[in-house]
């Protein structure tokens, strides 16, 4: 009957708006829960950075620092002390640093990006990009030879003399290998600096236009650059060098390929994101940095990818400072070719140390558990400072997920 209602279905309504009502209270104590727990961990995650950063600094005297990491996507920056003593201006989320040698990942990426676009093969032999060594060693060492360091004992540094593209040319030419190629890795600027040169002249295009419209613009990285630009100036932090004095990077032959790239520790996360597969990428860029993860090499227990250099994970510090010690930096070592070539595996860790005359950087990630964190300084602090500081950070946000997993 029109206005009247059974007492079983008034019940049951009853129930249910109780059992809605239940329901909506259990997801907001979830979520405040939640959020509780994720504000622990922010918590936990900015001490475990203020314990390790803080003292660092102090000992090694390095005026300012931008710390960032990600984890699943959340990403946290940290920033410390001045980009410029003389100004006392602060490091901030827009403060640009140079990577050094971290640049070498980038250039790893573009070499990758040409490969895939048809234009080069990585078993080219040097001299059929650059004609005018034909006749020379480099008649004999491919392009992979070049991006692995394992052409034959290529130095750290290019000769003082060398100063232009013709002198370049000619320190080529007449350079003669203490090694077969593929034979010895000898970390060496000018070996991926020409792997870089060689893929922009396969391309058609200058590397630096190549690097800041193809790599740079297509990771969507706003404050990233080849050479950075008047209007960016304000906020490029100055680095100090041995004697305390305020410098920035001089150009220098092959420059960009080997060391050259500027960057904040924000643009930094998107690269390390990228290299996890968390940017959505898509298309050539994303299979051309997945590339760059393929090892070739077997040096101790560090194997020698593209621009990156990995371990199987979990590892240890000391395999890591092993891995990136001077010894590692300035001495030939014989490796172990991989064949075939080792494909990337989510469970292995990645980095990379940079550094130039006033600046000290540091990378690794992790794709198994999604996890990345960049160190940025401007100071060239000792590497071993840098791998030891990043690993005492990493293992507090592993932690950090194991409890979380376990809830």
């Amino acid at each position: 009957m029109a206005g009247h209602y059974n007492e079983d279905i008034i019940l049951n309504i009853r129930s249910t708006s109780l059992r809605k009502l239940g329901i909506v209270s259990g997801c907001l104590l979830y979520g405040i829960a939640a959020h509780a727990a994720e504000n622990n961990d922010q918590d936990r995650l900015a001490r475990a950075v203020n314990e390790t950063i803080r003292p660092l600094m102090k000992e090694n005297d390095v005026p300012g620092m931008a710390i960032a990491i990600t984890v699943k996507g959340k990403r946290y920056v940290f920033n410390y002390g001045v980009a410029s003593k003389e100004s006392g201006q602060k490091v901030t989320n827009d403060t640009i640093f140079e990577l050094g040698s971290i640049s070498k990942t980038f250039t790893a990426v573009l070499g990758s990006y040409v490969e895939l676009n048809g234009k080069l093969s990585f078993s080219d032999k040097a001299t059929k990009y650059l004609p005018e060594l034909a006749g020379s060693s480099f008649d004999r060492i491919s392009l992979l030879d070049l991006g692995t360091y394992t052409a034959g004992g290529l130095p750290l540094q290019f000769p003082e003399g060398v100063t232009d593209q013709q002198k370049m040319v000619s320190y080529y030419r007449n350079w003669h290998p203490s090694f077969a190629p593929g034979t010895y890795r000898q970390y060496s600027n000018p070996s991926i600096g020409l792997f870089g040169y060689l893929a922009a002249q396969a391309m058609g295009e200058p590397f630096d236009t190549l690097m800041q419209e193809k790599i740079l613009a297509g990771l969507g990285l706003s404050h990233t650059y080849v050479r950075v630009p008047s209007s960016e100036m304000g906020n490029y932090a100055y680095g100090y060098s041995k004697r305390d004095k305020p410098i920035r990077v001089n150009p220098g032959v092959l420059d960009t390929q080997a060391y050259g790239i500027k960057t904040t520790a924000s643009d930094m996360l998107a690269v390390l994101e990228a290299n996890m597969g968390g940017a959505k990428l898509g298309g050539t860029l994303q299979r051309a940095i997945d590339a760059t993860h393929v090892g070739y090499y077997s040096v101790g227990n560090m194997t020698q990818a593209l621009g990156w250099e990995t371990y199987a994970y979990p590892t240890t510090l000391a395999r890591l400072l092993a891995g990136n010690s001077s010894d590692m930096a300035l001495d030939p070592h014989k490796v172990a070719r991989l064949d075939p070539p080792q494909q990337p595996r989510k469970e292995m860790l990645f980095n990379k140390t940079g550094s130039t005359n006033g600046f000290g950087a540091y990378a690794a990630f992790i794709p198994a558990r999604q996890v990345g964190i960049v160190l940025l300084a401007n100071r060239n602090f000792p590497i071993p400072a840098r791998v030891s500081a990043a690993y005492k950070i990493l293992t507090v946000v592993e932690s950090l997920q194991e409890a979380n997993a376990a809830q």
